[in-house]
């Protein structure tokens, strides 16, 4: 069979449905990656979001009988909000980053996916054999798109292309038809460091590597407590974190509108806060349920949120979080409650205030919660008059 014909039509069926880059790679084992990834393992650099199997991520033999090649593909999202209406002054809202615009990319991506491998298997017959991937797969997204000349592997992580800069949804697919691999692209960061300098806490290393665990990113997605040294840099992003990516070249000017489920919708988007901090599973479902920012659940977007109104020091939400702190069953968003309120009040606090703490602090059991109130009670104490 004549492969090299057949990738080209492969190619320009997945443009017909949709699919904004394609490329394609050898399946040989990702050898370059192993140390660095063990590295990154020992020292406690990841995220724990990982697949969990190490070798399974360096070899597709290990997951795929026989792999000959692997196919990448690319979808572009938008980084503006089109007709973006005006704010209105003293809305307190929050953000969720780019990737978590519109419909959640998993699926958008996989439904491509999907379309692809049946058109292959049209062509090819019963010997052709397929597995496709979207983000929680075994393989390193970046690293088999950089390989397949999608783009290169920028300071930040990010699979970085010449069209659509990092804003990019990546795929794969492993098949045991033996494709030839395209080149690598002839483009990287040269000196630019602009996303190493930008990260607010020092989370690239500078080497296309990060420690994963100081990824603000990554910090919006947990479900305990955030540490309180990460909590201002948050800012009023309660979901991801855009920064490197704001302040990369090859991002500057970058927006793509070439997907309806991709477009964000502004309330969605750029939720009020305090109404998110009661806000029902129902409610949560119907406003956020489509969105990639949501499948941690309405836990950490909650004591995100409470984060947020504490970075706004917005004091009309004080009322509100007395009540999370009364009545709410989870010690941790009461916990986050009572720091956000010590920081809004920190330059005035009340007595009536700190009594209300203080009491409530006899109610909490657990070890993490009763810091939190401690800690909320000995700050507005020290700046009573």
């Amino acid at each position: 069979m004549d492969y090299s014909s057949l990738k080209d039509q492969i190619r320009e069926k997945a443009y017909e449905i949709g699919i904004d880059k394609i490329g394609f790679a050898n399946a040989e084992p990702f050898y370059e990656l192993e140390e660095s990834i063990r590295e990154q393992h020992k020292k406690g650099h990841q995220s724990g979001f990982e697949h969990k199997i190490l070798e399974e991520r360096i070899y597709p033999e290990l997951i795929f009988d026989q792999p000959k090649s692997i196919i990448s593909i690319a979808l572009a999202y938008p980084s503006k909000i089109e007709n973006e209406p005006k704010r209105v002054r003293g809305e307190r809202r929050g953000e969720f980053a780019r990737a978590s615009w519109g419909r959640d990319y998993h699926f958008v991506l996989q439904e491509h996916i999907d379309q692809l491998v049946k058109y292959m298997r049209n062509i090819l017959g019963k010997e052709a054999e397929f597995k496709s991937m979207v983000d929680t797969g075994e393989l390193i997204d970046v690293a088999v798109a950089a390989r397949a000349g999608i783009g290169f592997i920028g300071r930040n992580g990010l699979l970085i292309t010449k069209e659509f800069g990092s804003y990019v949804y990546l795929g794969e697919i492993i098949t045991n038809i033996p494709f030839d691999p395209d080149p690598l692209v002839d483009y990287d960061c040269g000196d630019c460091r602009r996303c190493i300098d930008g990260c607010p806490t020092q989370a690239l290393l500078g080497n296309g590597e990060m420690n994963a665990q100081k990824c603000l990113s990554y910090q919006t997605q947990t479900k305990n407590y955030m540490p309180e040294k990460y909590r201002k840099s948050m800012r009023r992003v309660i979901y991801g974190c855009d920064i490197c990516q704001i302040v990369c070249p090859y991002d500057q000017g970058i927006d793509f509108h070439l997907h309806e489920e991709m477009e964000p919708q502004y309330e969605k988007v750029h939720p009020k806060l305090e109404p998110m901090l009661t806000i029902s599973n129902k409610e949560f479902k119907e406003q956020f349920g489509e969105m990639a920012g949501s499948w941690r659940g309405k836990k950490p977007l909650q004591r995100n949120a409470i984060i947020a109104l504490a970075n706004y020091r917005d004091r009309s939400s004080i009322p509100t979080l007395l009540e999370l702190i009364e009545k709410d069953p989870r010690p941790m968003i009461r916990g986050t409650a009572a720091w956000a309120i010590s920081k809004m009040m920190e330059k005035n606090p009340n007595k009536e205030i700190i009594l209300f703490l203080e009491e409530s602090l006899e109610k909490e059991e657990d070890s993490e919660t009763v810091d939190e109130f401690t800690k909320a009670i000995k700050r507005l104490k020290e700046n009573i008059i």
